[in-house]
């Protein structure tokens, strides 16, 4: 069960992401609600909590990373590596320092990204957990750091990663290193499965770019969360580029998962019940 105070009212635009949500949450009565974007109905935040944050119509509302965290991990069981490491401008990109300043507001993390070891389901791993309020997740050189970082620990320990992604693409006030990122990061994934390691990635809304061209479509098992949209760029810029109107629901989680690009859609009731399951099954590939 979730910790209450989750989903308490923040005092601040800034302690909502950072940009303003299209439907927000407003107040009917004494109640807290949360109007769906999906279904336009409004949902006491109470009730939200007590589903995962998923409204009845089957809506994923987004979680930020330490929400995920508390979700999806055993109680107290979460300890936090690499969280010294910040961003810094590297090519003097105007007004970076700025954005990570604000990044760091809206979202209360020092990156886009948090690594730490977790038992999930008593079962021991490695963990990250992308942050959509910072940068909209995107991947820098500290991101790649991280996350490179984590799998060569559980590569060195003997643990099985599970990565939860949420990420607009490499980070463009970085250049040419944040796409460097992408080739390291594989190249650690690589070196932890050719030691026998497991990896779980499982794709939020939305999972773009660079992230989606690396380590989120690596994992040996590649989940994802319903009506998550998952791809490289986006459908705007393929039909302008293409000149051909795309299917229906392009992009989705089902469309992937009908063409073979992903294993599983995963409700978020389901996730943690399911992902202890799989790294209790591949207990031995590690």
């Amino acid at each position: 069960m979730l910790k209450k105070g989750l989903f308490k009212q923040p005092k601040n635009e800034l302690e909502k992401g950072g940009r303003m949500p299209k439907k927000p949450v407003s107040e009917q009565g004494t109640e807290l609600t949360s109007q769906c974007p999906a279904c336009n109905l409004k949902t006491p935040v109470t009730m939200l909590l007590d589903n995962f944050n998923v409204c009845n119509c089957g809506y994923h509302f987004q979680f930020n990373a330490r929400q995920r965290i508390d979700f999806i991990a055993d109680e107290g069981s979460f300890c936090e590596m690499f969280d010294n490491l910040e961003s810094v401008d590297i090519i003097s990109f105007p007004g970076y320092e700025g954005k990570l300043k604000n990044a760091k507001l809206a979202s209360k993390e020092r990156e886009a990204v948090v690594c730490g070891t977790a038992e999930i389901g008593k079962n021991k791993c490695a963990l990250f957990v992308m942050e959509s309020g910072f940068m909209m997740g995107s991947m820098g050189s500290v991101v790649g750091e991280k996350v490179t970082r984590m799998f060569e620990y559980a590569t060195e320990n003997n643990l099985p990663v599970v990565g939860y992604t949420v990420s607009g693409g490499a980070r463009m006030q970085e250049g040419i290193i944040s796409l460097m990122q992408m080739a390291k990061t594989s190249g650690a994934v690589k070196r932890h499965s050719d030691a026998g390691g497991f990896y779980l990635a499982v794709l939020t809304h939305p999972t773009t770019g660079g992230v989606t061209a690396s380590f989120a479509s690596e994992g040996d098992i590649i989940l994802a969360e319903p009506q998550a949209l998952i791809g490289f760029a986006g459908p705007r810029v393929i039909e302008q580029t293409i000149r051909k109107k795309l299917p229906p629901e392009f992009q989705t989680a089902e469309f992937l998962l009908d063409k073979g690009f992903i294993d599983n859609i995963a409700p978020r009731k389901d996730q943690k019940q399911l992902i202890s399951k799989l790294l209790s099954m591949h207990k031995r590939s590690w």
